[in-house]
């Protein structure tokens, strides 16, 4: 391999290692020797790939959004053209997606909090994202009450953060269709049609 695919090869396996490390024990409960063990490089490889734990946490975080972002879009574009067809399809391919792999699922809802200040600008791009999404998805529909369609994205994004982290940490853990159909409620309920409503 050339140097560069060397290092490309180097950067693979610690996003690797940090992409289960990071979601249990956690981050902060990972070093960086630990997370090198895991990717079978030395300590000195880890700076030549990043800069800091921070900074891989960072990319871990961000590909987890940028997939999930890749999946719900198609499902809203393949989804029947009405707000429950979309809300439905949308809703039910972020949860799926996110608790296929738990590590992802924890990344994103429970270690994004947990890092503190280190994920406060990636976390907030997501929400961002996922809201714009949300409105871009009910565009076409009227609305039921007179309130900002952003606003109650941002609310419909909150409720399913919430409700991911209730599967992830509570002992009763709901089902994925229960978890499904409570959110696309709380969504229809706050944007729906006020002729089905």
């Amino acid at each position: 391999m050339s140097a560069e695919q060397r290092l490309a090869d180097r950067r693979e396996r610690l996003m690797t290692a940090a992409y289960t490390l990071y979601a249990k024990p956690g981050f902060a409960a990972t070093t960086i020797e630990r997370l090198c063990a895991e990717a079978r490089i030395s300590n000195r490889a880890f700076y030549e790939c990043f800069g800091s734990q921070e900074e891989l946490l960072q990319e871990v975080h961000e590909r987890c959004v940028e997939e999930s972002l890749a999946v719900v879009t198609k499902a809203v574009q393949e989804a029947p053209n009405t707000l429950e067809g979309r809300a439905t399809a949308g809703i039910r391919a972020y949860i799926k997606f996110a608790t296929a792999d738990w590590r992802r699922a924890r990344i994103m809802h429970v270690e994004v909090r947990r890092s503190g200040e280190v994920l406060a600008l990636s976390r907030q791009r997501a929400v961002d994202s996922f809201a714009g999404l949300v409105q871009e998805a009910v565009a076409d529909f009227p609305q039921a009450a007179p309130l900002k369609r952003r606003l109650v994205a941002l609310g419909v994004v909150g409720a399913l953060q919430e409700l991911l982290i209730e599967w992830l940490l509570t002992d009763d853990q709901p089902e994925i269709d229960e978890l499904v159909d409570v959110a696309v409620h709380i969504f229809v309920r706050s944007l729906g049609n006020p002729a089905t409503d």
